[in-house]
């Protein structure tokens, strides 16, 4: 009795291995020839030859097969590799590859170097970081050294010192208001010759407004707020508009092209009305009407050379002109001009 449930036991145990051989496939993948790898990215080369039958056949099948054993042969070559753990991770450092894979886009060109840069360069001035927090020795409170509630911010100054060769009755404030707008307005056309010099277009294209806003006209003003909400990173997309604020007229307009993957249906209607546009035998152009337009203005300029007096030298000038034998002629025309023939005589 104890003999039978141990020959049972392992007829379950054979049954349930040959299920899970079917089910997980081994490891251990034989190949004719041997494939390439390029561990460092990740590429693994098949040279050997395709079964051309199972493929017409079974293609799904065998192609999810030979997918799968190329994937496990990569695999068994990643393993062999040096493994770390971190953080309770197994982790592989990957070699350098050895393919090289084409650029989608061309190398970036190294821009030119401004003003400043050159200067730098020539002075041997090196770029050093400087902290962005400052301890102010006034108020003993640690601030930013540029933007919002910076050190030294001149808003806080509410008693300025007039100078001794200043004009008294001079506003200190509103003086020191217009220096920060003509150095910034300074920064701003440093930075359009800058663009400018490096497009090599030798002239700056956006127009620069007077520093001082009270000198500006109505044009300028709308122009320079143009420029100003375009001058963000979305382009004026994002901008919030004023309450005041007049709509652009000369915006501009984009170039609307079509979607690469649209609708099949617009697309066969689009490439059908071209084929028409080709293949008809009427002439696209009207022949009829470019004759009688053209009919018109010669005897228009006739006329007005007989008002003005200048018959002879018009008549001289008609010969050389265009003649009207010359002239495509459609047979509308050619029966118009048979029926007025009939009525003179």
């Amino acid at each position: 009795h104890a003999h039978y449930h141990v020959e049972l036991g392992a007829m379950d145990v054979d049954e349930i291995l040959s299920v899970h051989h079917e089910k997980y496939k081994s490891t251990n993948v034989h190949k004719e020839v041997q494939l390439t790898f390029d561990l460092g990215n990740l590429l693994a080369s098949d040279l050997n030859h395709i079964d051309t039958s199972r493929l017409r056949q079974e293609r799904d099948d065998y192609l999810k097969e030979l997918g799968r054993d190329n994937t496990q042969l990569l695999i068994n070559e990643i393993w062999k590799l040096p493994i770390t753990r971190v953080e309770e991770s197994v982790v592989v450092e990957l070699p350098p590859p050895t393919t090289i894979l084409p650029r989608e886009k061309p190398i970036p060109k190294q821009k030119a170097p401004t003003k400043w840069e050159q200067f730098a360069k020539t002075k041997g001035i090196t770029k050093r970081k400087r902290s962005h927090m400052v301890f102010d020795e006034k108020t003993q409170e640690w601030k930013p050294r540029w933007g919002y509630k910076r050190i030294n911010d001149p808003k806080d100054d509410w008693l300025i010192e007039v100078p001794v060769n200043a004009d008294p009755y001079e506003d200190q404030f509103e003086k020191r208001s217009e220096a920060r707008k003509e150095r910034i307005a300074k920064n701003e056309y440093q930075r359009l010759r800058n663009i400018a010099k490096t497009e090599k277009s030798g002239r700056i294209k956006v127009p620069l407004p007077p520093a001082d806003t009270k000198k500006m006209n109505k044009h300028q003003l709308t122009q320079a707020l143009g420029t100003a909400r375009k001058s963000t990173a979305s382009v004026g997309v994002f901008t919030e508009k004023l309450a005041s604020e007049p709509t652009p007229k000369h915006s501009g307009k984009k170039t609307k092209f079509d979607p690469l993957v649209g609708v099949h249906s617009e697309e066969k209607e689009r490439s059908i009305n071209v084929l028409k546009k080709v293949t008809r035998k009427k002439e696209i152009l009207d022949t009829r009407k470019a004759t009688n337009t053209l009919i018109s203005e010669e005897q228009r300029r006739t006329h007005k050379r007989k008002i003005t007096g200048d018959g002879d030298k018009g008549a001289k000038k008609s010969k050389k002109g265009v003649s009207h034998k010359a002239l495509p002629k459609s047979k509308g025309l050619m029966k118009q001009r048979a029926k007025n023939k009939r009525k003179r005589k």
